[in-house]
């Protein structure tokens, strides 16, 4: 034969597993809340990656410039920039 609970029974058991399923959730929520806070902090790190290497680009650009530049001078002041032909 089963055992019927009593409804102070399944009262103390409910509220047991209302209690249980409380706490799960406080849990779960600060979880949650680290790993939002994990993910902005890689959202940073990755923005600011991306401008690093966009200044980094921007000064090789720069660079670049600037040699080229150089050379082009070097070159003309050397002569062989232009070609003479007398004829």
């Amino acid at each position: 034969m089963t055992e019927e609970k009593t409804t102070r029974e399944l009262v103390y058991e409910t509220n047991r597993d209302v209690k249980w399923i409380c706490r799960m959730l406080q849990r779960m929520e600060a979880q949650d809340e680290e790993f939002e806070a994990r993910i902005r902090a890689l959202e940073g790190w990755q923005a600011e990656k991306a401008g690093e290497e966009r200044r980094v680009s921007t000064l090789g650009a720069g660079a670049g410039g600037i040699v080229g530049g150089v050379v082009a001078v070097i070159v003309r002041v050397m002569g062989g920039g232009e070609s003479r032909e007398t004829g």
